[in-house]
């Protein structure tokens, strides 16, 4: 049999390409691993570690932050190694399905925490080893996935590609919003099970079986299925997916060190100190949010949520932000002003500090006594994720236009770089206010205003900084096709007018 012919330069045609269907299944799929497991890692931290031999090994909420926020930082460094292998030596497509491999055993080996193998092997040394592989392949696929996406355009159809990077943005929180809101109730069923059986008949409530408490098998298991799921299907669209090849190790050297490369890449790196503190503030809604909602009262429509399932608000708002922000805020803005992805970003900077700010008053009542509702949190999320929006899928783009053809998997990096950056000064805070006593420097409301102060102070260098940026768009060459370009399939969205 003939070895497959893969398509390795954008088809000339103005509709949307074939292999996006499969990105963006394979991205929700993904994404509903990640961040599922991401939803219940600090709560699991905090409460319900074990030792081996099963009594109760939890963390304090600070030390458990500055873990959480150290593998965020490995995951998000480690995309440097998987960009150079995918541009330079084996392609994109190879890295992400050898790495989706690892990750799917880094899942598994998470898992084997709530198994008889936790009282062989020590608990915390199977969390560290499972989040390392986590890190190394999901660290390893970013720059290739998000890259991937670009890559099926060309001058032809360039129109679509804001609009199809918004969809992939669309698809990481529909997969994100299912699964943190699914998998804290496999790790700590609350009372919505009960809730439940109350409100369907009893002939079907009787099949209504709450998961086995504090169950971290099924808790972590489930995404691991998922992210194999994510695999199938990326490998299915292969056949579909242009395959853009590698360039060789020696001319990527040669690319990476050309002095006119070397001014390019110090231009896009340009936003990403400034982009890092958002990420530093929005990260913690996976940590310091989640610690904060546990003191709060989370009794909304009948259902008192887990303090993990607060997050979930996140991408239910990105779903519905992404399309509002690109359909009609931003239209309607661009009548009085040009509308840069650098203005979009610096105004995000001081959205976000406006979020964190809301946190501390929160947090300030909280130091009161009292027990705000979380729907105060729910608002905070509403503007935070206004931020994330105007940050964000405007980085993502903007990192992937301005890189150079030969290097996009590495420029994609700059990105990524921005989220380990923000979550380093996180770590490095969380770590740094821990007194040898137990006690804290920084805790409480002045903790959230710190970041509060941080974020302020960003937006207005960034703001200062930004007129000088000099860029410049680059895309795939494309090469005519043969007969009839392949309609798309299973995936449509109106070109732009």
């Amino acid at each position: 049999m003939a070895k497959t012919q893969y398509l390795t330069s954008p088809p000339k045609i103005t509709t949307m390409p074939p292999g996006v269907p499969y990105i963006i299944g394979n991205e929700a799929a993904e994404r509903f691993s990640y961040y599922g497991m991401n939803s219940i890692l600090t709560i699991f931290m905090t409460k319900y570690l074990l030792d081996k031999m099963g009594h109760l090994s939890a963390m304090q909420p600070a030390n458990a932050e500055a873990w959480y926020h150290t593998f965020v930082t490995t995951l998000y460094f480690l995309p440097i190694f998987g960009a150079i292998l995918a541009d330079a030596v084996f392609g994109k497509f190879k890295v992400v399905l050898w790495l989706s491999i690892v990750y799917c055993g880094g899942h598994f080996t998470l898992a084997l925490m709530g198994s008889p193998v936790a009282h062989a092997i020590e608990p915390r040394y199977l969390l560290a080893i499972g989040l390392f592989m986590i890190a190394m392949g999901a660290g390893g696929i970013k720059p290739c996935v998000s890259t991937n996406v670009g890559d099926q355009f060309g001058e032809s159809n360039k129109h679509l590609l804001t609009r199809v990077f918004n969809w992939f943005y669309f698809s990481i929180n529909a997969g994100s919003a299912l699964s943190t809101l699914l998998i804290p109730w496999l790790l700590e069923p609350g009372s919505i099970w009960d809730w439940l059986k109350n409100m369907l008949p009893a002939s079907v409530s009787g099949f209504l079986v709450s998961p086995k408490l504090h169950s971290p098998d099924v808790a972590f298991g489930l995404p691991g299925i998922f992210m194999v799921i994510a695999t199938i299907f990326f490998w299915s669209g292969r056949k579909k997916f242009v395959h853009i090849p590698p360039v060789g190790l020696r001319p990527y050297t040669r690319e990476i060190f050309n002095k006119e490369t070397g001014k390019i890449l110090l231009n896009i790196l340009l936003p990403v100190p400034f982009v890092a503190i958002f990420w530093a503030l929005w990260q913690q809604n996976f940590s310091s949010w989640i610690v904060q909602a546990e003191s709060m009262d989370r009794h909304l429509f009948g259902v008192e949520w887990l303090s993990s399932q607060i997050q979930t608000v996140n991408p239910i708002f990105i779903l519905i932000m992404l399309p509002l922000f690109s359909y009609w805020l931003y239209p309607f803005v661009e009548k009085f002003v040009a509308l840069t992805p650098l203005r979009k970003m610096g105004t995000g900077l001081f959205v976000t500090a406006a979020s964190f700010f809301i946190i501390a008053v929160i947090q300030t009542r909280i130091d009161a006594g009292e027990h705000p509702n979380v729907i105060w949190q729910i608002w905070a999320f509403v503007v935070l994720t206004a931020g994330e929006t105007l940050v964000s899928p405007t980085h993502l783009e903007f990192s992937y236009t301005q890189g150079p053809v030969k290097l996009k998997s590495l420029v994609m990096c700059t990105y990524l770089f921005a989220v380990s950056l923000g979550n380093l000064f996180t770590a490095a805070v969380n770590f740094f206010i821990q007194n040898p006593d137990g006690s804290l420097k920084l805790q409480g409301t002045s903790y959230f205003m710190f970041f509060v102060w941080v974020m302020l102070g960003t937006a207005v260098v960034f703001a200062l900084v930004t007129p000088f940026y000099r860029g410049r768009t680059y895309l795939q060459d494309q090469t005519e096709v043969i007969g009839e370009a392949e309609p798309s399939v299973g995936f449509a969205v109106q070109p732009e007018a």
